[in-house]
């Protein structure tokens, strides 16, 4: 079981929508939400047997999951995916914005239509899931959490990601924003930013990371999709009620090494993506 969540004043269970959670660290954020007693909107885009069974593991916890096709390539009209989880759970309390895509094109060789899908999906996408998720969550008059899951690229860049980064450092200030904007309403707006964590985005599905040693990381390892998930559900839970703005790494220490590992170097490979 996760950390309890805080409950409605009703008693009621919270709602939580996480985006992007047939797999990976959307499965484990939804899973950890479940454990902790929130009922759960789950939402795919390709993989619909992945979101089938990240909600049969919701409910094996004890809570209700809504499952929905978002594709956040087709906006604004995807956003409103969010209004009807939110309908059938009867609100929504917690949203957390997973869904993404990336590129490994440097930018020089890139087209136009690449660099605007990877921003529509990472940053356009989350802006409008954020909009209707709060606009449920003010009228409504209970406040709200927004979790935001961008990347260590939110505070470094990436030989040939250049959108991808674009997009987790655009979506880190606009968490920002949105932390002053909704701060009145008693919505608290945060970022959360792995590294490199051991999933099927990453080629590493079902893979303990603890058997992958990563000598450039201080903790010599990837992450675990439930380590972020932790994060996550810590920002859901009452003891982060005075916790908005904010980005929390989760890297391992990875970025703590751009001075340490520059000057070990030896060779100029870190140009090719």
């Amino acid at each position: 079981m996760g950390t309890p969540l805080p409950q409605d004043r009703r008693g009621a269970p919270l709602r939580a929508i996480v985006t992007g959670s047939d797999s990976g660290i959307g499965e484990a954020i939804a899973v950890a939400l479940a454990g902790g007693g929130a009922d759960v909107g789950i939402t795919w885009h390709t993989d619909e047997e992945g979101a089938s069974s990240t909600a049969e593991k919701v409910r094996d916890l004890g809570v209700r999951a809504a499952v929905r096709r978002l594709d956040l390539s087709d906006l604004p009209a995807a956003a409103y995916v969010i209004d009807a989880i939110a309908e059938e759970l009867g609100g929504v309390d917690v949203l957390v914005n997973n869904a993404g895509t990336g590129s490994t094109t440097k930018a020089m060789d890139m087209d136009f239509a690449l660099w605007r899908h990877v921003l529509s999906v990472d940053l356009d996408g989350a802006f409008l899931c954020s909009q209707h998720a709060a606009r449920h969550m003010i009228e409504a008059g209970k406040g709200g959490r927004i979790i935001n899951i961008t990347s260590v690229h939110e505070h470094a860049p990436r030989v040939g990601s250049a959108p991808y980064c674009a997009a987790k450092a655009g979506l880190g200030a606009l968490t920002k924003v949105l932390a002053l904007e909704l701060a009145e309403h008693d919505i608290t707006v945060n970022s959360v930013a792995p590294g490199e964590i051991s999933t099927p985005m990453t080629g590493q599905e079902d893979v303990d990371p603890r058997t992958q040693p990563r000598p450039g990381v201080p903790l010599g390892r990837p992450g675990h999709a439930k380590e972020v998930a932790a994060v996550v559900a810590f920002l859901a839970t009452p003891a982060a009620g005075y916790v908005t703005g904010a980005s929390f790494v989760v890297d391992g220490g990875m970025l703590l090494m751009g001075p340490q590992a520059s000057g070990m170097l030896t060779d100029t490979k870190w140009r090719t993506p």
